[in-house]
């Protein structure tokens, strides 16, 4: 199995080096637009696998995507990062451009893949990427749910003082402020949160999750 990474920022690097380190595909590609950048990172991941005990071969191009013909899953990270005071909606029209050419050129030699997008925002990226690959819908998702969930799961995890592998959450809605966390549906061993915290503690969890992405920009 191949798996294209488009965008070798903290993102796509990041992405790629969980993927080569799990052993779960034979070869990852990572590509960028600004030259050396995804061969240097994917040199450095692939340099660990005897450390690390992994086999997949990582690599890396610039804006090759010859040299990802017959990924099964494409991984779309490109696009401007999100600053200080900016919102995701604020990289709809530049983004939209980049995730669109970005896609096109991936499906061409990979006709058959699964596409996963990243970039943001979010919601509107995945509908940019599905108008631009010609794919049925069932071949292209947005990765917001998990990422929300995995950053719901961790702040009640923080609160709890327990291993966020012990909740169980769901979340509904958008990436962005409009996402729904649901407490009522939120549980540790069959018990809901809203029997282990109080209500203030958990809207403030709340509101934290829906403000997730907008922490770690501050803080970056």
């Amino acid at each position: 199995m191949k798996v294209t990474v488009i965008g070798a920022g903290n993102v796509g690097a990041t992405c790629a080096n969980v993927i080569a380190h799990k052993d779960i595909v034979k070869e990852v590609v990572l590509v960028d637009i600004k030259k050396g950048i995804a061969e240097g990172k994917a040199l450095d991941i692939w340099q660990t696998s005897s450390i690390n005990h992994f086999s997949t071969r990582i690599t890396g191009v610039t804006n090759d995507y010859l040299k990802t013909k017959g990924s099964s899953v494409i991984v779309v990270t490109s696009g401007i990062p999100r600053k200080p005071g900016m919102s995701r909606n604020d990289l709809i029209k530049t983004n939209a451009s980049i995730v669109k050419e970005v896609t096109e050129s991936a499906v061409k030699y990979s006709p058959d893949a699964v596409i996963i997008v990243v970039s943001n925002p979010l919601d509107v990226m995945t509908y940019a990427a599905f108008q631009a690959s010609n794919k049925p819908h069932q071949k292209v998702f947005g990765m917001a749910g998990i990422l929300d969930t995995g950053r719901y799961k961790a702040f009640m995890a923080e609160a709890l003082n327990i291993s966020p592998k012990d909740i169980h959450a769901l979340l509904m809605g958008g990436h962005g402020d409009t996402m729904v966390p649901l407490p009522r549906y939120t549980s540790v061993g069959g018990i809901p949160v809203t029997e282990l915290l109080n209500k203030d503690v958990i809207d403030k969890i709340v509101e934290r999750t829906r403000k997730g992405g907008g922490e770690l920009v501050d803080l970056m």
